[in-house]
C-alpha cells in the first residue's frame, strides 16, 4: 500500500494542508488494491507467488537507486537464468505469437535448453530482437489502433528488463503517475481525480490528448533519459535493439525511427520515463514556480487530466506545455484537448452568464458529470459509462452470441456471465447505476434474440424460461467499488512505501 501523499493527485499545498475531514480521520492515501483491465500482470497474487528467489534479489537495485544522483552499472548481471524463466512463467498462456510464430506452449517443450542459450546470448551481446508483428485493432471512434507484437523470446528478455528498470523507476516516478505500475490501477486514477476537484478548488479542468503518443516518441531523447540513472552500456544497447528492431506487416518489414510498439511488454515502462521527464517533472516545477492558485494533475500513461483554480493559469500552462512537447517530439491533439469550467461553482457562474450546463469530460472509459450529492446540498462528480464505449460492447457480445447460438444454453450463460461480472467489476463505481442496468438489460436482449436464432423451435422460446436463464447466468447490477474519498482515506500499513 502506498503512503499518503497529497502528490498522489498532482497537488502542491501552497497555503497549508488539506483539511476536509475523511470519514476514518486518516490522511489521504491510495489503498494498495489489484490491478484492473488494462494493467500489468505483474501485480496480480499468481505472478507474485511465482517470481521467487530471482526477483527478490533485484530489491538491491531498489535500495541503490534511493541514492537520486547515483547512475546505476552492472545491471544486465541481473537478468539470469532464473529470471528469463520467471519472465516466462509470467507471460500469457494465450498470447498471440509474433513473427516468430512460437506459442507459450511450444516454446515451453526443452524450457531449459532454451532458457540456458536465450540468457547465453543476451549476456554475450549475441541476443537480436525480432522485429514486432503489426496488427490493427478496432477504436471505439471507428479508426484503428496499430498494435506490434512481440516474438515469444523478446517478451522474455522484455519482462526481465522491466522487472529490473521498475526497481529503478518506481522511487523516481511522481505520485500522480498511475499507468501500468505495480500496486496502481484505473482505478486508483479515477479516485485521485474524483478526490482533486471535489475536494480542492477547481474551476477548470483541462482535458488533455498527446496525438500518436506511443508512435512518436523520439528514440534519442529516450536514451538521454535513461542515461540519467542507467550508466550500463549493455542495458542500454539491448533496448536500442527493440527500439530499432523495426514492424512487420503482411511479411514486409519496415524501419522504426521514432515511437515504440504500443503492446509491447516494455512499452509502458519506457512511455513512462519518457513522459516523466518530458511532463510530469516540468508539471511539477511548473506549479511550484508559477502556480498562483491549486494545479491538479493526473496522469494514466498517456492520458492526463490536469484541474486549475485560475482560467488564466490553465491557458498559460496550455501554451508553454505545446511548447514543451515540440520540444520533446510531441503534439498536442488540438481537435481532443479541451479546456473547460468544470468544478464546484461550474453550474452557478455559467447561469450567471446565461450559459447552459456545465461541460464533461471523458477520462478511463468514464464520463465526469458536475452533479449534486443525494441530499442534494454538496457538490459531487457523478461518473457514467461513456456511452459509445457501452454500446460497442453490447454490439460486440450481440456478434458473438449469434456465432455461438447452436451451443448449449449452459455454455453461452458462463460465457455471458464472465463477460457481464467483468464488465461490472470495472464500470461498477458509486453513481453509475442506471448505465450498468442499461447494460444488463441490452445483454439480455441480445441473448434472447440469439437464442430465438438457433431454430425453427428456438422461435417458441418465451420470456419466462428466459428469466430463469437469466436469474441463473447474469449477474445482478450493484456497485462494487466505494467512493473514492473513502478509498483514498485509508490507514497505510507499516512500512509501506
Amino acid at each position: 500500500m502506498n503512503v499518503s501523499k497529497e502528490s498522489d493527485i498532482g497537488i502542491v499545498p501552497k497555503k497549508g494542508p488539506n483539511k476536509t475531514p475523511c470519514p476514518d480521520g486518516e490522511a489521504e492515501a491510495p489503498e494498495g488494491r489489484p490491478m484492473t483491465k488494462g494493467n500489468s500482470e505483474e501485480s496480480s497474487a499468481t505472478c507474485t507467488q511465482r517470481q521467487g528467489k530471482a526477483l527478490h534479489g533485484l530489491d538491491r537495485i531498489r535500495e541503490a537507486a534511493k541514492e537520486k544522483d547515483l547512475r546505476l552499472t552492472n545491471l544486465m548481471h541481473h537478468i539470469t537464468a532464473d529470471l528469463l524463466r520467471e519472465a516466462y512463467q509470467a507471460l500469457r498462456r494465450d498470447a498471440v505469437s509474433g513473427v516468430d510464430e512460437m506459442t507459450w506452449y511450444e516454446y515451453g517443450d526443452g524450457l531449459e535448453e532454451r532458457i540456458t542459450d536465450l540468457h547465453n546470448r543476451v549476456q554475450s551481446g549475441r541476443y537480436r530482437a525480432k522485429p514486432s508483428k503489426r496488427v490493427w485493432i478496432p477504436k471505439s471512434d471507428g479508426r484503428q489502433r496499430p498494435i506490434g507484437i512481440a516474438a515469444l523470446e523478446d517478451k522474455i528478455v522484455q519482462q526481465a528488463a522491466v522487472w529490473v528498470l521498475n526497481r529503478i523507476y518506481e522511487g523516481e516516478f511522481c505520485g500522480f503517475s498511475y499507468g501500468f505500475r505495480p500496486e496502481r490501477s484505473q482505478h486508483n486514477a479515477l479516485d485521485a481525480i474524483w478526490v482533486g476537484i471535489t475536494q480542492r478548488r477547481v474551476s477548470w479542468v483541462l482535458d488533455a490528448d498527446i496525438r500518436s503518443f506511443f508512435d512518436t516518441i523520439n528514440h534519442s531523447w529516450l536514451i538521454k533519459f535513461l542515461e540519467k540513472r542507467i550508466a550500463d552500456s549493455r542495458m542500454l544497447r539491448l533496448i536500442r535493439k527493440w527500439l530499432r528492431a523495426g514492424v512487420s506487416e503482411d511479411g514486409e518489414w519496415s524501419r522504426t525511427e521514432v515511437g515504440t510498439p504500443q503492446g509491447s511488454v516494455i512499452s509502458p515502462l519506457l512511455s513512462n520515463i519518457y513522459l516523466h521527464y518530458v511532463l510530469d517533472v516540468w508539471v511539477r516545477d511548473w506549479r511550484n514556480s508559477q502556480g498562483r492558485g491549486e494545479v491538479i494533475i493526473v496522469r494514466y500513461c498517456d492520458d492526463f487530466v490536469m484541474g486549475f483554480q485560475y482560467r488564466k493559469e490553465a491557458e498559460q500552462f496550455l501554451a508553454e506545455l505545446k511548447e514543451r512537447f515540440a520540444e520533446y517530439g510531441l503534439e498536442i491533439h488540438s481537435e481532443k484537448t479541451r479546456l473547460i469550467e468544470f468544478g464546484r461553482f461550474a453550474e452557478a457562474n455559467r447561469a450567471e452568464r446565461g450559459e447552459g450546463k456545465p461541460e464533461t469530460f471523458n477520462f478511463l472509459g468514464f464520463t465526469h458529470i458536475c452533479s449534486r450529492t443525494r441530499k442534494g446540498n454538496g457538490f459531487t462528480v457523478r461518473r457514467q459509462t461513456i456511452a459509445n464505449r457501452l454500446q460497442a460492447k453490447v454490439t460486440e457480445v450481440r456478434k458473438e452470441l449469434m456465432r455461438i447460438r447452436h451451443e448449449q444454453a449452459s455454455i453461452q450463460g458462463r460465457w455471458l456471465r464472465s463477460v457481464v461480472q467483468g464488465y461490472f467489476n470495472y464500470f461498477a463505481v458509486p453513481g453509475n447505476m442506471a448505465s450498468l442496468e442499461a447494460f444488463r438489460t441490452e445483454i439480455t436482449k441480445a441473448w434472447f434474440s440469439a437464442l430465438r436464432r438457433r431454430s425453427q423451435k428456438g422461435r417458441m422460446l418465451t420470456w419466462s424460461r428466459l428469466k430463469r436463464l437469466i436469474a441463473t447466468w447474469i449477474p445482478k447490477a450493484r456497485i462494487q467499488h466505494p467512493y473514492p474519498n473513502q478509498r483514498l482515506c485509508v490507514k497505510p500499513k507499516v512500512g509501506a512505501v
